[in-house]
């Protein structure tokens, strides 16, 4: 990697990235003046080439910055894969990294052992993972920021699992060992007919103001109050396959896990993706 690399690597362990990302969220919360939010929303539209076609545009335009990044889509603009026992990408973004997690419950992303345990927070959830497979979707800033189901199914738990703000980008990837593991982030397992566990993993990064969950409001990361870890058991929130999950206030990655089962890949690693497209099935019609 480049020098600059190293030093942006060395200069980000230093930097108090949890409270640096804090005043990010309170600065794109803010509601005016009017003006000045449409000229930074218009600016970054231009810059990272945001697809507003698609977008639910309010007839005067966003109140704040958040309300930008976090807008809803207009109704048709994604098509969940129809097709039972199939898994889609809970996000609009770019495959990082899929395959295997072997027997000892460990993965491998860019030639970086994950432990599951450690990425879920719970040893006893990461047992239920052994021998499954995982992918990533990395959301880039252009991307629709809001997150949803890869699977019908009840949500058995939820998990805000706290921990640190670095960046998963290539930098962060690269100088940063079990950089999804020590980073803040929110844990949903649905039980799936046909399927059984299935986690999805929201991690979050610097700059990531916060994340928060459509299903219940007790999660949420970046409040102020401590983590919370809920059972629902047998009497979760019942979720459709593209129902949304939650949302990222800037920012991030989703990191999908399965337990073993007949699954084949559907996609490669680096493919770009949108939110309801199918990444594995059994092969079922």
């Amino acid at each position: 990697m480049p020098v600059a690399s190293r030093v942006a690597a060395e200069v980000l362990r230093i930097l108090p990235r949890k409270h640096l990302s804090n005043a990010m969220g309170r600065l794109s919360d803010l509601t005016g003046p009017m003006p000045l939010v449409r000229a930074v929303i218009e600016q970054f539209v231009r810059v990272y080439d945001v697809n507003m076609d698609e977008a639910i545009v309010p007839p005067q335009g966003y109140g704040s910055f958040d309300a930008f990044f976090t807008r809803e889509l207009k109704p048709g603009a994604r098509i969940i894969d129809p097709r039972k026992d199939v898994i889609v990408s809970p996000a609009d973004g770019r495959i990082e990294d899929m395959g295997a997690i072997a027997s000892g419950a460990q993965f491998q992303v860019k030639g970086r052992t994950y432990d599951a345990a450690e990425l879920l927070g719970d040893a006893r959830e990461a047992d239920r993972f052994r021998g499954g497979s995982f992918f990533i979707v990395y959301l880039s800033p252009r991307d629709y920021h809001r997150v949803h189901a890869p699977v019908e199914g009840r949500v058995r738990s939820a998990r805000h699992v706290d921990g640190t703000l670095l960046p998963v980008n290539s930098i962060g990837l690269t100088y940063f060992p079990n950089l999804f593991a020590q980073n803040e982030r929110v844990v949903t397992i649905q039980s799936s007919p046909g399927l059984g566990d299935v986690a999805t993993i929201m991690v979050g990064a610097i700059g990531v103001g916060r994340i928060s969950m459509s299903f219940d409001p007790r999660i949420a990361t970046n409040q102020g109050r401590a983590a919370e870890a809920l059972e629902y058991g047998d009497q979760g929130p019942a979720l459709t396959r593209g129902a949304q999950l939650g949302t990222f206030h800037l920012g991030s990655t989703a990191i999908v896990m399965v337990e073993p089962g007949p699954l084949r890949f559907e996609q490669r690693a680096g493919a770009v993706v949108r939110m309801g497209q199918a990444v594995m099935s059994t092969g079922a019609a």
